[in-house]
């Protein structure tokens, strides 16, 4: 029988009973350096999750993903129709630099920049706090039998945390459709625009059942990254220990002081922890390196007047007495692979973006023969050409072909000279008039160019046909 109900049963979660329910956790509020340190970290990227899509260059948002229109912009460039392997390379390349990352500094995506832990440390456990009092009073609240006096605080927790939810997840859908877009259908019936309203309904819930009342049990639970660190981490990676050699053994009435270590045991660690473990019994999938059990600890070792860091980011090979290595060949492998993916994302970028175009040959026959007033014999093909490209710089398209020899033999007819590329796709007739004795057994390849300025934007092959001469 544990004499403490902060010392945790070594054989089950602390958020769990015995019968396998349920056990909410108090986490008290915390002061100190790492505390400060993650707050102005977290108002920053919450700052830059809300403004970002607010602000518009060349007229559009700094940052916009429509997967309805094909539309990828970044910092006034646009995409039109990206092509899968690009979104694939971004993902994979965000992968493998959180590995890095993790390589280095333990789980420091989960403590410093998961959308969670600081959406629930910045915001919401402060709305909490506002109505229902810190961690003693809220579990007091929360045991205490309903009445008027309950039900109306923890109604208006949640109405704010409702209004909160709303607020990011029409941000987000934001990112998808544009916060413009977004607030004019917004201001009309829902039943309008059913499909994005049912997205920000569905995403509300979501952010409001996490954020307001999972909380913990999804990072101990459902999050994937927790499980995966292990196999990212090694003794050289950072991450948030308690040193053992300095602590222990920890204070008790049944040893001499003398002996002590410098852990005086008051479980102050263990009060503010998140996700409600004890930090002293090593890393753990648990842990999401929030830093609050440093503050914590400091705060205690202050008090006693002892050195602070007893709970520190630290190596365990630090921790052990030995070097701690900041290369290591697993970073350096990590490191090796995201440049991979990021060198070949700016390629196939590159090559997005460079002028296409596409003959597609008429419905009709494939060649037809007329003469001209002269008597002369000539054959025409018929093609549809489908021009395409990325980003925002029209141009004045003009077609000729390649070849020298060729150029004076073969007329190009087009609807529109130049072909105005205002758009990320244009489609157009080209017709190919021409003297047959330039095929060669009733086919000829050809190449064109397109010109733009007296530049080259692409060169297309084609093949002409007709009789065999």
């Amino acid at each position: 029988m544990a004499t403490n109900r902060f010392e945790l049963d070594p054989e089950r979660l602390a958020t769990t009973d015995i019968e396998g329910n349920r056990v909410y956790l108090y986490p008290e509020d915390v002061v100190g350096t790492w505390k400060n340190r993650r707050t102005y970290f977290y108002w920053c990227l919450i700052v830059l999750y809300l403004v970002l899509p607010w602000v518009y260059i060349k007229g559009k948002p700094a940052l916009l993903i429509n997967i309805f229109t094909r539309e990828f912009t970044f910092m006034g460039s646009t995409l039109h129709g990206v092509e899968p392997i690009l979104f694939f390379l971004i993902l994979i390349s965000g992968l493998f630099f959180i590995a890095f990352m993790t390589s280095l500094f333990g789980r420091v995506w989960c403590g410093w920049a998961c959308p969670q832990t600081v959406f629930i440390q910045t915001i919401f456990a402060k709305i909490e706090t506002f109505f229902e009092g810190k961690a003693r009073a809220r579990k007091i609240l929360d045991e205490s039998p309903w009445s008027a006096h309950k039900i109306m605080r923890k109604s208006a927790k949640w109405i704010v945390f409702t209004i909160i939810s709303l607020h990011i997840s029409h941000t987000f859908i934001g990112y998808f459709i544009g916060p413009r877009e977004l607030l004019s259908m917004s201001l009309h019936n829902p039943f309008q625009n059913l499909g994005i309203f049912s997205a920000v309904m569905i995403f509300t819930g979501i952010i409001l059942l996490d954020f307001g009342w999972f909380r913990e049990q999804f990072c101990i639970i459902a999050c994937p990254y927790g499980r995966m660190q292990s196999v990212m981490m090694d003794q050289n990676s950072l991450v948030v220990a308690y040193d053992v050699k300095r602590g222990e053994p920890r204070r008790s009435p049944n040893l001499p002081k003398e002996n002590e270590g410098d852990c005086i045991n008051c479980y102050a660690c263990v009060k503010v922890c998140p996700t409600g473990i004890d930090i002293r019994r090593g890393t753990q999938l648990e842990c999401i390196a929030c830093t609050q059990c440093i503050d914590a600890c400091d705060d205690i070792m202050i008090k006693v007047k002892k050195p602070k860091g007893l709970i520190r980011y630290a190596s365990e090979n630090a921790l052990q007495g030995g070097k701690h290595k900041v290369v290591t060949p697993r970073s350096i492998l990590y490191l090796s692979i995201f440049m991979i993916f990021v060198t070949s994302f700016f390629y196939f970028l590159n090559k997005s973006t460079e002028l296409s175009f596409v003959f597609m040959r008429g419905s009709d026959a494939p060649f037809q023969m007329s003469t001209e007033a002269n008597g002369q014999k000539i054959v025409t093909n018929h093609f549809t050409v489908k021009v395409s490209h990325q980003g925002e710089i029209h141009h004045e398209l003009f077609f000729q072909v390649k070849e020298p020899e060729l150029k004076n033999k073969i007329q190009i007819i087009t609807p529109m000279k130049p072909l105005i590329m205002n758009t990320a796709e244009v489609k157009t007739l080209m017709f190919f008039k021409f003297d047959p004795s330039i095929l060669i057994k009733g086919t000829r390849m050809i190449h064109m160019d397109a010109i733009a300025h007296d530049h080259i934007l692409s060169t297309q092959e084609v093949i002409l046909v007709g009789p065999n001469p």
